[in-house]
Formats: structure tokens, C-alpha cells, sequence
């Protein structure tokens, strides 16, 4: 099990540094999802993807394992924040497997548009009763996960999650730490108010996932600059994603 969370982290990296190929193609005028959905089938249009992808399902499916058992098994450092401990982990995990999901819809054949599932399921909550706010608070609930991303990335908590070896190579993988974590929080922060002016205008169009996300920025002044950099970013967070497959404490 701690191998195969390994290799969780590995997929998770290499799909991040696809979104930050993508990303950064959007910048300067290309085309294409820059999100999960877009480095699934770019996988998947590979030579020998399907046998990647199904290296991803397997690696995701077993990270969100892991960390679902942690919930439980492995109670944190604090014991008096056992339940907060264990609502991180449990939410962490279903995310990978989500993803896991989604990235068997690829290795079997067929697509996803993780854009238009989110405009789909923004249109879906504002449907039902106390739906608008739910959507409100699920935006400011990602905004607050952005937040943490930013935080523990500007900190360097994230050092409690290594076995950090000693040295250049060391504070190599805290610069892209700092880096990776910083971009991630704020592609998530963009995503998280498209979240919310989607429900404060009733319109589920503005909700789009990373992909309207990252896209939204290219409007903005020096846009094309900022897309840039938060794909540097995410490039980062790739190769770190790789060190922690390394040096992840898993115990």
C-alpha cells in the first residue's frame, strides 16, 4: 500500500505539470482544457497513454485508499484535532478518487469535460431548494482551501509531510514547495469566485472548474503574464509532487 501511494503522488505530479503545459499553451494563444480533463486525454491521445492512464487509475485509486485508512488508522500528531484530522484526509481522498474516476472514463475509451460537469452540476444545486446558497458556500469553502494551499506553501509546512534529505537537493524540493503550493492556492482561489459570482448572479455558466479558471485570467491586464507564472507554478508542484512520491512520510 505505501508503494502504490507512492506512485499516487508520482501520477498526481505528472498530471499537474500536463495542466501547466496546457496552462501556459492558453497563455500564449493556444487552445485546449487546461485542467484534469485536458492532461487525461492528452494522455490518452499518447502513443501507449491507455497503458499510462490505467498506471494513473491504479496509483490515484490507491493514494485515495491510503489516506482514507489514515483517517481512521493513523489519528495525527494532535489528538485533540482527531475529527478535523480525519475530515482533511477523508476529503483529500475522495478528491484522488474522483479523479481516479474520471481517468478511468479515459483508459476505457470514452471523455469528460470537467468544465462543463462543473457548470452542469453548479446549474443542478441552484435547481434545489437552498441551492444558491449551498453553491455560496461551497465557493468560499474552496476559496478557503486556496487559502491553506497558499499558507502552507508561504510557511513551508508542507516540510512535515517529507523526510527532507539534507542539502542542495533538500532545498531544492522546499523552493518547489514554496512555489507549487503557492500556484495551486491561487488557481483554486480563481476557481473558487467564478464559484461564487456564479451563484451571486444565478448564472451556472460562470462556474467552469480550473479550466474557465485559468482561462479567466488571460483577460485580465498583464492576464497572459499571470497564466505564465501560475503554470511555472504548477510545473513545480509537478516535480514536487515526484519528490514526495520519494521522501512522503507514510507512516
Amino acid at each position: 500500500m505505501q508503494a502504490l501511494a507512492r506512485l499516487g503522488f508520482a501520477v498526481n505530479g505528472l498530471l499537474h505539470i500536463l495542466i501547466a503545459g496546457l496552462a501556459i499553451a492558453v497563455a500564449v494563444g493556444g487552445g485546449g482544457s487546461a485542467d484534469q480533463s485536458g492532461a487525461l486525454g492528452q494522455l490518452a491521445e499518447s502513443p501507449g497513454g491507455v497503458f499510462v492512464l490505467w498506471t494513473v487509475v491504479v496509483g490515484l485509486f490507491a493514494l485515495g485508499l491510503w489516506l482514507l485508512l489514515g483517517a481512521f488508522l493513523m489519528p495525527g500528531s494532535d489528538p485533540k484535532r482527531k475529527w478535523s484530522h480525519r475530515v482533511v484526509e477523508i476529503s483529500k481522498a475522495a478528491v484522488y478518487i474522483l479523479l481516479a474516476v474520471t481517468a478511468v472514463t479515459f483508459a476505457t475509451g470514452g471523455t469528460a469535460d470537467s468544465a462543463t460537469s462543473a457548470r452542469d452540476a453548479s446549474a443542478a444545486l441552484m435547481r434545489a431548494p437552498g441551492g444558491v446558497a449551498l453553491l455560496l458556500v461551497g465557493g468560499l469553502i474552496v476559496l478557503g482551501i486556496g487559502f491553506y494551499f497558499v499558507r502552507k506553501g508561504a510557511l513551508k509546512k508542507f516540510t512535515a509531510d517529507l523526510d527532507l534529505p539534507s542539502g542542495t537537493v533538500g532545498r531544492a524540493i522546499v523552493a518547489l514547495g514554496i512555489a507549487g503550493y503557492v500556484a495551486k492556492g491561487i488557481a483554486l482561489a480563481v476557481v473558487a469566485v467564478l464559484i461564487v459570482v456564479a451563484a451571486l448572479t444565478l448564472d451556472p455558466s460562470k462556474s467552469t472548474g480550473l479550466d474557465g479558471a485559468l482561462k479567466s485570467l488571460v483577460a485580465l491586464p498583464f492576464g497572459s503574464v499571470i497564466l505564465s507564472v501560475i503554470g511555472v507554478g504548477l510545473v513545480a508542484y509537478g516535480v514536487y509532487c515526484f519528490a514526495r512520491a520519494w521522501r512522503a512520510r507514510l507512516h
